[in-house]
């Protein structure tokens, strides 16, 4: 389990709007800014990810706006935007697209909500200083303790732990396998996680 490497995306809806990136790997955190899909590819493929996470729907609902997912998320009290509205379509146009593209390496891609994921932990889901702060009280190593962390990066950082919750087993799945699910934490409070 320690030597897997888990990715964080919080995916920008346009190449020139910043994607934030977070490489995790033994509590031992890096991120950054990328931009084009090119970009984002050349660094999946350079760090054998065994997880990939992505703050963006994966999936277009078969009619209207929503997906199943989305709607649960709704009546768990994790509002989502939903795929389909205008602002987000573009968004998951290109995460479908970056995916696709690395579908064939093999590599386990999951879709997360860094929002929901500190909402079900207890975390604040604004305050990046704050949040940055948790996340090194919870063991969390690297560039969150050298710097302050744009918000895109937190966002990754929490799209990362989600994805490190998920192999762990304390996740939920939201949503359906026809039209794609949403990985959620397991409710709880992030005091009393363990990494």
């Amino acid at each position: 389990m320690q030597e897997k490497v888990i990715i964080g995306i919080d995916l920008a809806g346009v190449e020139k709007n910043p994607t934030g990136w977070a490489l995790w790997k033994n509590k031992f955190i890096s991120t950054c800014h990328l931009y084009e899909d090119q970009e984002i590819l050349e660094h999946l493929t350079k760090f054998e990810p065994t997880l990939i996470t992505i703050d963006a729907p994966l999936s277009l609902p078969k009619k209207g706006t929503m997906r199943k997912a989305d709607r649960e998320m709704y009546r768990q009290g994790y509002p989502v935007f939903p795929p389909r509205f205008p602002t987000m379509e573009k968004l998951t146009l290109r995460a479908i697209k970056i995916t696709q593209q690395f579908k064939r390496e093999k590599v386990h891609i999951i879709e997360v909500h860094p929002t929901s994921t500190r909402k079900a932990l207890k975390i604040p889901t604004k305050n990046w200083k704050r949040i940055q702060g948790i996340f090194i009280h919870m063991g969390l190593k690297g560039d969150l303790e050298t710097r302050a962390l744009t918000s895109h990066e937190i966002d990754a950082v929490t799209a990362a732990l989600t994805g490190y919750l998920y192999l762990q087993e304390k996740t939920d799945l939201i949503g359906d396998g026809e039209e794609g699910y949403i990985v959620v934490p397991t409710k709880g409070d992030w005091r009393r996680l363990k990494l």
